[in-house]
């Protein structure tokens, strides 16, 4: 008979108000192909794609796949077990899982290093089961070993708000003597800071709740402006503050409105990075703006943004949780009460 244990499992989709994550005991997972792993979770990062996926906003995406699933998708835990193929990882190290759980690795864009693209690519707690449980399962490719200054809590949501900020502040091209805007600061906006800042960029903040204004400051920001649903009036502040427009901007915030300000917040030339979902409209074509979506990383990203949060004191600010108040935590996310992210811990 196979061993146990406790997770959080989605069997009906539904609004988190009604706490349609229930707390079950299933089946285990084994290490049983060649390259699998099998991981005793110590921290799982919540999501704001964790919430869409529950409540059904990702059905017309085909997600979940299947139900029931256990969602959660920023891991970090210690290796039980080991496939025997595995060769480099070993029983006892701890690693961290992202939303990539694999890709074909054939494909033209798993064989140019964008395997974050692979048409075939699983999903973690999407595709497959995910972090909201005390063990899981992984495959050794797509594993990241985490080091021994990181703990878990914090490390976990680098896995997905941080490969997130780390890619799109990449994309932004960030460097001394640009400035880059930031719209929305939260799980991913407060990490994008402190990455453009590491680059030399300027760094403008915003958003509309002060708190999360307040924290941008203690994180390096360079400057602050309150987000306005005049765009008038927030681009006259901008250019009063800055002197002009921005070089690049990143959008985090899940907006039409927030997206179009941002393009018109750019200089002429200049790049904005797409990092949630939302319409383009009105793009003024003649002048030379270049909009870029950004999805995760690649399993190369990873290992850089681990690499840089182990070398550089990247804060990552965290709440924790006991699994069984997911539906909780997910509430207060809706309502904009997390400050930035929440972690779950077994």
């Amino acid at each position: 008979m196979a061993e146990k244990m406790r997770a959080m499992v989605l069997t009906k989709l539904a609004p988190i108000e009604t706490r349609p994550l229930k707390l079950m005991s299933i089946d285990r997972p084994v290490a049983k192909g060649r390259n699998e792993l099998m991981i005793e979770i110590e921290a799982c990062g919540v999501c704001r794609s964790n919430l869409h996926l529950i409540e059904g906003d990702w059905k017309r995406f085909g997600a979940p796949s299947h139900l029931p699933v256990v969602p959660g998708h920023e891991v970090v835990g210690v290796v039980k077990q080991v496939g025997s193929g595995v060769k480099k990882i070993k029983v006892g190290d701890r690693v961290g899982i992202q939303p990539l759980f694999s890709s074909c690795l054939q494909c033209e864009y798993c064989t140019t290093g964008k395997e974050n693209l692979c048409e075939s690519a699983e999903i973690t707690g999407e595709t497959v089961q995910g972090g909201y449980a005390e063990y899981i399962s992984a495959l050794e490719e797509f594993v990241t070993p985490i080091p021994d200054n990181l703990d878990s809590e914090h490390a976990a949501p680098l896995f997905c708000p941080g490969i997130t900020a780390y890619k799109a502040v990449k994309a932004s091209e960030p460097a001394a003597g640009r400035t880059v805007g930031i719209f929305g600061i939260g799980g991913v906006g407060h990490l994008a800071i402190q990455i453009a800042k590491m680059q030399g960029a300027r760094v403008i903040a915003m958003s509309r709740a002060k708190k999360h204004l307040d924290l941008s400051k203690k994180l390096g920001a360079d400057n602050v402006i309150v987000y306005q649903d005049s765009q008038g009036q927030f681009l006259k502040n901008l250019k009063k503050e800055e002197g002009g427009l921005l070089d690049s901007a990143i959008v985090f915030a899940p907006s039409d409105k927030v997206i179009d300000t941002a393009i018109k917040s750019v200089k002429k030339g200049g790049t904005i990075v797409l990092g949630v979902l939302g319409n383009v409209s009105d793009f003024p074509t003649f002048e030379e703006k270049i909009v870029k979506g950004s999805v995760i990383g690649t399993m190369k990203d990873m290992a850089e943004l681990v690499s840089l949060a182990s070398s550089s004191g990247l804060k990552v600010v965290i709440e924790t949780h006991k699994l069984e108040e997911a539906n909780e935590v997910l509430a207060r996310l809706k309502k904009s009460q997390v400050e930035a992210r929440a972690v779950l811990v077994p």
